[in-house]
């Protein structure tokens, strides 16, 4: 059965198809086929279990999976950012796995309270800046890029990123939803222009446009990569309080999978020392286990406090409040 590249329209319109044979699995993810192809093919080397993928967008993916119901062919789904994890299981297309090894291998902050879903990579989102224009002492913390220092020099990513949506809800938790509303209404007014993805923020402060930014690291990384030079450096905010925003990418159990016992060791096989090496350096994430050696690259970054008391399971729950607020203040 050949890899296929879904489109929203065959999404939608695909309902029946063959289910995945005994020594086979159909993933459904969002993450982009470069990313996710060098970790199938290291389970198919390793277990003789092939795996055949579909890509497409988060929402498009778990909507179709609801469609299909028992006639999906999916046995997993791989998506980004806990909100979008989260609505995949109240959408009910999830099933809860009872698995020690998960237990063990991913930390309880770092995976559904139901067991429906398990990170297998973290992602922070942090704040960089222009290293000529900017003296790291300066920014402090998410709070003080609303301040009128930044006017005109903060560049953000749309509001209507789910990254920034999670962001905004760690903010509504840990400042309290009055303090929040100022801090996002800071930005926007600071703002001076608003880009569709990280890497043209990035672009936008090499460029000269902002001086300062909010983006996910691995938008850095990959840039550091192709030019060792570049002249954007990362800062680790709120160092003294609650800490630098992560989240995560995670997979989940379809709750129809004709397959579950084998998608239940790749789910396991995910969360081993050997298959996080890789799932991390990939795409230079940061693996969920503590004894799994860093990339280079986000070594070099150096060591962080993460924040930790906002429950990636919140995401999703303070989702509409975050956009609520965004949308009250202009952040568009």
């Amino acid at each position: 059965m050949p890899k296929i590249v879904l489109t929203a329209i065959s999404l939608l319109l695909m309902t029946t198809q063959a289910f995945s044979a005994p020594n086979e699995l159909v993933v459904y993810t969002s993450r982009k086929e470069h990313l996710v192809k060098p970790i199938f093919e290291q389970f198919t080397k390793e277990t003789g279990i092939n795996i055949n993928y579909r890509t497409g967008k988060d929402g498009i993916l778990i909507q179709t999976i609801k469609t299909e119901k028992e006639n999906t062919p999916a046995d997993v789904l791989i998506t980004v950012d806990a909100g979008n994890l989260w609505y995949a299981k109240t959408q009910g297309i999830l099933e809860s796995i009872d698995s020690n090894e998960l237990l063990k291998n991913v930390p309880k902050h770092l995976r559904d309270t139901e067991n429906n879903w398990f990170a297998f990579s973290i992602r922070a989102r942090t704040i960089v800046y222009h290293q000529d224009r900017v003296k790291p002492e300066e920014i402090k913390s998410y709070e003080n890029l609303a301040t009128p220092q930044w006017k005109g020099r903060l560049c953000l990513r749309t509001s209507k990123k789910v990254y920034n949506q999670s962001l905004v809800s760690m903010l509504i938790h840990e400042l309290g939803e009055k303090k929040a509303k100022e801090v996002v209404s800071g930005w926007a007014t600071n703002a001076v222009t608003i880009t569709k993805d990280d890497t043209k923020l990035l672009k936008a402060i090499e460029a000269g446009q902002c001086d300062v930014g909010i983006v996910n690291t691995y938008y850095l990384g990959r840039q550091q990569k192709k030019n060792p030079k570049f002249p954007v450096k990362i800062y680790w905010p709120n160092q003294q309080s609650y800490g630098v925003h992560i989240n995560v990418s995670g997979a989940g159990m379809v709750k129809y999978s004709k397959n579950k016992n084998q998608a239940k060791k790749f789910l396991e096989w995910l969360s081993n020392k050997k298959a996080q090496k890789t799932f991390a350096q990939v795409n230079l994430e940061f693996p969920v286990r503590k004894d799994v050696a860093l990339d280079p690259l986000t070594k070099s970054w150096g060591t962080f406090t993460a924040n930790t008391t906002f429950d990636l399971n919140l995401a999703g729950q303070y989702q509409a409040k975050a956009i609520k607020l965004m949308n009250e203040v202009g952040y568009k």
